[in-house]
């Protein structure tokens, strides 16, 4: 353990820490960051960009009391180590472990639970706006990051946030984004100098005494503009009512230490523009950050190495349909809100440039977009995590269904997601999509299942969600064409008697174990919407009692499809439905989650045997 982190259990230990001890203890938080992630895995590159960052506004503003909301959450981790958190990293996104994420029941030090982008100026804002009206001294601190910045709902934030009176700073973490002139010496004057009492103050006296000569006042004001325009990127955010600083070295405390203490004494709301480096402080990490964005375990003296070969899987079979899809017609075109790695896009990007739009995180205009396209012929691929197109509900309804727009969903992690937790399982897909009409709804029970489905969707008039999980799954080899599969068809994969097991997606497989150890059908559903209600009739009248089996929400799901379609079939059966219960999945190890919530073949097994004990005597 570095010797000065050591004696930091909160952030009142860091403010007693002497200013120019601070690099040395950024630097062991640095080192102690990078150890502890390679041991557990875990966002990685985001967060040793945030060190500095992190240090300077806890030693700054008096957290918690000061609430800080992180945007994304993923570069938490040295504001978990200095909140109290250290020696629990080991745990990281385990099961009963710290989440890699902020939690508002995980410490009081998060203010705001943060996964999806772009949510902290608008929670900041409710909490200043809250203290404001309760009459409580409080700063409230949105950091975003630039690439949440893409997204509407940060704009919409920053239009409502700039005609308030409240205490509301917001921090954009550039990481990205390239700032001309460098960020420097000069940069740093300019930047606490804007933040000082005196600019405040002369600015202010300055629009007094000239609005009494309107020509002067205007030609003042644009002499301002264009001077800070020569060395910030933009008077943007001003525009929005804030009051703009930097852009400033988010790696040099000496200047974000003192640019901080000044922006706690203005008024108003303010806008600070850092600049970072995404794995900052790690060569390996600075050099290719994607990699590193996200690592499992690994030697920090070493580096990432090449994983051994293993299983294909779904998000790889889903890059390699769509490059076979676009080669063979030349109307596709990919959508990805800023997901392009993680949908496996990458080739498809690399092949067919001019058809690959990567829109930013803005999934509510992703799927628009594709409905512009749509209405003109073109057929687009929107590739989407299932948790993110929950952030487009409304445009699937609006602007896609209710003109019958043809387009495929490809939902990535559907169901459990392992150690992103509950911010990012993907189980609500079935129950709110199978509701809106014009929307069907596929669940491919393995990997080449998987690609024969997209070719299925792709083929139809109307919209298709083709949902599937993160990983691998039984490990079916994947033929090569394009073959497509019955529309609204299921096919039954084992013979047995009295009792049926309907799996819809990759349950199927533990489902048939289960089957084998009860001698009971085993049914695989394929279609969450349209239901094989011909098949479903067939199942019903020739045995005692059903079970359905999926990796989702059971309130509204495959389930309840079968509940609803077996009361209009006028075919009353005992129906046992397992699924996820009416609770928010915990992070830890998908395998390990699945039996917990029985949902593995032993799982499904006793649930059977418990609920229809004297069907199977």
């Amino acid at each position: 353990m570095p010797n000065l982190l050591q004696t930091i259990n909160s952030p009142a230990d860091l403010r007693a820490v002497p200013r120019h001890q601070l690099p040395a203890l950024a630097d062991e938080l640095r080192s102690y960051l990078l150890h502890s992630v390679a041991k557990t895995g875990g966002h990685l590159s985001s967060n040793l960009g945030t060190v500095e960052l992190t240090v300077a506004l806890h030693y700054v503003f008096n957290t918690p009391h000061d609430r800080i909301v992180w945007d994304v959450g993923h570069q938490t981790y040295p504001h978990k180590i200095l909140t109290g958190r250290r020696d629990q990293m080991g745990t990281l996104r385990q099961r009963h472990g710290l989440s890699g994420f902020p939690r508002r029941d995980e410490s009081e030090y998060d203010a705001f639970g943060t996964a999806h982008s772009s949510t902290s100026i608008s929670a900041a804002l409710g909490m200043a706006i809250a203290a404001q009206q309760k009459g409580e001294q409080r700063h409230a601190i949105a950091v975003i990051g630039d690439g949440a910045m893409t997204a509407g709902m940060a704009f919409e934030a920053l239009n409502n946030g700039g005609v308030s009176t409240s205490k509301l700073l917001v921090i954009l973490n550039d990481n990205d984004m390239s700032i001309s002139p460098p960020v420097g010496a000069l940069n740093r004057y300019l930047a606490q100098l804007m933040s000082g009492k005196f600019y405040s103050a002369a600015k202010e006296v300055g629009k007094q005494v000239l609005k009494g000569a309107p020509p002067l006042f205007e030609l003042a004001k644009r002499f301002e503009e264009h001077a800070k325009g020569m060395v910030v990127p933009a008077t943007l955010f001003e525009k929005f009512g804030f009051n703009y600083i930097g852009p400033i070295d988010g790696h040099d405390l000496e200047s974000l230490i003192p640019t901080l203490e000044n922006i706690k004494h203005l008024e108003g709301p303010q806008f600070l523009h850092v600049v970072t480096k995404k794995g900052q402080g790690y060569k390996l990490a600075e050099a290719d950050p994607v990699a590193y964005h996200g690592p499992g375990k690994f030697d920090p003296a070493v580096g990432l190495q090449p994983a051994a070969a293993g299983k294909t899987t779904f998000t790889q079979v889903f890059g390699d349909w769509l490059c076979d899809m676009a080669e063979h017609d030349p109307l596709l075109v990919g959508i990805t809100p800023a997901m392009r790695e993680g949908s496996g896009m990458v080739e498809f990007h690399r092949r067919f440039p001019e058809r690959y739009h990567d829109v930013g995180i803005a999934e509510q205009h992703a799927v628009t977009f594709a409905a512009g396209l749509a209405c003109e012929g073109v057929k687009p691929v929107v590739a989407i995590y299932s948790t993110f197109l929950q952030r487009a509900y409304d445009q699937v309804i609006h602007d896609v269904a209710l003109q019958k727009l043809p387009m495929v969903l490809a939902l990535d992690r559907a169901g459990i997601v392992g150690a992103d937790g509950a911010t990012h399982a993907g189980l609500y897909d079935i129950p709110f999509m199978r509701c809106i009409p014009n929307v069907s709804v596929a669940c491919p029970a393995d990997e080449n299942e998987c690609r024969q489905l997209l070719t299925t969707a792709y083929q139809q008039d109307h919209c298709v969600a083709v949902r599937y999980p993160r990983g691998a799954g039984a490990g079916v080899p994947v033929q090569p064409g394009l073959n497509a599969l019955p529309f609204g068809k299921g096919e039954v994969r084992r013979e047995g008697q009295r009792i049926a097991i309907l799996a819809f997606g990759t349950l199927l497989y533990p489902a048939l174990q289960a089957g084998e150890a009860l001698n009971a059908t085993v049914v695989n559903m394929r279609w969450a919407k349209p239901l094989d209600t011909v098949l479903l009739a067939q199942i019903a009248a020739t045995h005692d009692a059903l079970v359905t089996v999926e990796e989702g929400a059971v309130m509204g799901g495959a389930g309840s499809a079968v509940l609803e379609a077996l009361q209009d079939l006028q075919q009353p059966k005992p129906v046992l439905v397992l699924g996820i219960s009416d609770v928010f999945t915990e992070h830890g190890d998908p395998a390990k989650l699945l039996a917990e919530l029985g949902l593995d073949a032993a799982g499904i097994q006793a649930s059977i045997q418990k609920r229809f004990a004297t069907l199977l005597n």
